[in-house]
């Protein structure tokens, strides 16, 4: 009896196992696992398992970025902010949209799906320079966009019960999407004021744009949402302010050159665009442009 010989032109796997690249790099597995929740190798979360891309981990490894050379698609990920919508359509960019938080956001930059990424990631330092920095990313910049008011979105009628984050026990909170900023935001709050996890009432699904949190709220799905003063006025909500948080754009150096991001930063300087952000209200833009990151 003969034995099959192997076969040699099977293709290897696309994504590693969390023991797959313990075995690879020499670690033991908790090892990877720290990593992975620090943001220091590419990985990505499917269904609460962790996969780790193995041409990201190869460049990984080599000391380069999770990138290819090959040019980025005009497309604006990551978190939505209401000025930058309206800006990318009145501008004419031509830049595509995909607003589906700051995580999901920074994974297509990571992977060059994106040729801009939108962030808001509370971190030790702030925002979003931890987060970026721990991606191994190079011939990027990260540029202020705007520092927002954020704080609860409240049903008419709530300003007068609910006067801290601790007045939520017991009521109906719209949620937003795991990975972004607003969530993380909301869970670190949730943490600060000791919260069980029965402490809140969650709203049946999750608003993924600022402005589909509001509009849940003044829809009555939930008594409140954590979201920006922008949109409390224009969805005439309550609002009670919590923190001024950054909204930062991470950019590709080279895409940056390219008419459809030129078209937006040159129509982001003019004055329509600061007058724009005072009627929505909420919007600080002294330090639109300022480089809050740089990686060489």
């Amino acid at each position: 009896m003969t034995q099959d010989a192997p076969d040699t032109t099977a293709q290897p796997p696309a994504y590693l196992t969390t023991r797959e690249v313990a075995d690879l790099i020499r670690v033991k597995e908790r090892k990877v696992y720290d990593l992975a929740t620090a943001g220091e190798i590419p990985h990505r979360r499917v269904t609460g398992k962790l996969l780790f891309p193995a041409a990201e981990i190869a460049r990984w490894i080599e000391g380069g970025d999770a990138t290819s050379d090959a040019p980025r698609p005009p497309v604006l990920a990551g978190s939505h902010d209401p000025l930058l919508d309206w800006a990318v359509r009145e501008s004419a960019s031509g830049l595509a949209t995909l607003f589906d938080g700051s995580t999901s956001g920074l994974d297509a930059f990571v992977e060059g799906r994106a040729a801009l990424c939108g962030l808001h990631l509370p971190d030790d330092a702030g925002w979003n320079v931890g987060p970026v920095s721990r991606r191994n990313l190079r011939d990027c910049v990260l540029l202020g966009w705007a520092v927002r008011a954020r704080g609860l979105l409240l049903r008419p009628g709530l300003a007068d019960a609910v006067r801290s984050f601790a007045d939520l026990a017991g009521r109906t909170v719209v949620m937003r999407q795991p990975g972004s900023g607003a969530e993380a935001l909301f869970r670190h709050l949730l943490t600060r004021e000791s919260f069980g996890p029965d402490a809140i009432r969650q709203a049946a699904g999750v608003a993924r744009t600022e402005s589909d949190a509001a509009a849940a709220v003044a829809a009555g799905e939930g008594d409140a949402a954590i979201g920006l003063e922008a949109m409390a006025r224009q969805f005439g909500l309550a609002f009670l302010p919590l923190v001024s948080e950054r909204f930062d754009l991470l950019v590709d150096r080279h895409a940056y050159f390219t008419e459809p991001v030129q078209a937006l930063v040159r129509f982001s300087r003019s004055e329509i665009v600061a007058e724009k952000a005072q009627a929505l209200g909420g919007y600080d833009l002294s330090e639109m442009g300022a480089v809050r990151w740089n990686a060489g």
